[in-house]
């Protein structure tokens, strides 16, 4: 079982230091943004062992795609599925670390593409678990990535179908036993993409992990968005919202957006939680996706006929 209640359940962000590198960051980045051209990703469903995070947050995605399950007596938390091929590798990861399948009792979802919520409808089938998202990421899990609202329609690939999707309204905290998560629409990417925040522990020392969903503009050929004011400002207002969040740990649904997987190698390296840490990790990811967006509309105004990555 689990809960929805209507109020943030984060505490505010604490005062945090401007990341030095994040030009290195805007560069990478670009990057990634260019390597998502290719839809079949080796890294993808490339098997990565699963570990500790913090506290009781652990990864069990593959290696370049993020699946994070959150730990509690009362049962389990979810985010992200992967695409639909990987769901015997994500459940695989989760007996490895010695919990239960039929624990999961909530599955959430940053947005709604099949890499990251292709293998949904099976992890959800499996455990017995509830599907949650936005409003309008919940749509597009019903439809089985069939949106015609999402920028990327009819290039993203399919997959299964979700159903029944329960809503999680914008700054609702969904709840199972301990585990408290927020729900921040952070629209732009897809219409209902959505971060999500909450607080682990060790010991004494409890930290505000942020899993930010993509900040992208990509599309199908002949989407604008400089078409649609209203998508323009949701998708500015997702950048501050980013910015905003309570974020000592940032996860992002490929983790090589972020550099996660090298701030793991290098906290396991040197046995210390602060190559991890950084409370200027969102800021940075927002303030480093912004400028691509400002010059997708830019190139749009100045060519009627631009559109695209």
């Amino acid at each position: 079982m689990f809960a929805i209640a209507g109020h943030h359940g984060d505490s505010p962000a604490t005062e945090s230091r401007m990341n030095p590198f994040i030009r290195t960051l805007w560069i990478g980045a670009a990057l990634f943004t260019a390597s998502m051209a290719h839809a079949d990703e080796a890294a993808w469903s490339q098997p990565q062992q699963p570990f500790r995070i913090y506290g009781n947050s652990w990864y069990v995605g593959t290696q370049g795609l993020s699946a994070i399950l959150i730990t509690s007596p009362q049962g389990h938390v979810l985010i992200d599925g992967t695409l639909e091929g990987n769901a015997a590798q994500i459940e695989a990861n989760i007996r490895a670390l010695g919990f239960r399948l039929r624990d999961v009792k909530l599955i959430l979802n940053s947005h709604a593409h099949s890499d990251h919520a292709g293998a949904i409808a099976r992890l959800a089938r499996d455990s017995g678990a509830t599907v949650a998202a936005s409003t309008a990421g919940a749509k597009e899990l019903r439809s089985g990535g069939h949106d015609p609202d999402d920028p990327q329609y009819g290039m993203a690939p399919r997959y299964p179908a979700v159903a029944p999707v329960k809503v999680v309204a914008d700054g609702a905290a969904v709840q199972v036993g301990s585990i408290a998560i927020t729900a921040h629409y952070t629209p732009g990417h897809t219409p209902g993409s959505t971060s999500w925040t909450w607080r682990s522990c060790e010991k004494e020392r409890c930290l505000a992990l942020a899993y930010v969903d993509s900040l992208t503009a990509l599309s199908r050929d002949g989407f604008r968005y400089s078409d649609d004011p209203a998508r323009v400002a949701s998708f500015r207002q997702s950048f501050a919202t980013i910015a905003g969040l309570p974020c000592d740990i940032l996860v992002t649904p490929h983790p090589e957006a972020s550099g996660f997987m090298q701030k793991i190698a290098t906290r396991d390296r040197e046995h210390s939680t602060v190559a991890l840490i950084d409370t200027g990790a969102c800021r940075s990811y927002a303030a480093a996706a912004q400028p691509r967006f400002e010059a997708r509309l830019a190139k749009e105004r100045q060519d009627p006929r631009a559109t695209g990555k």
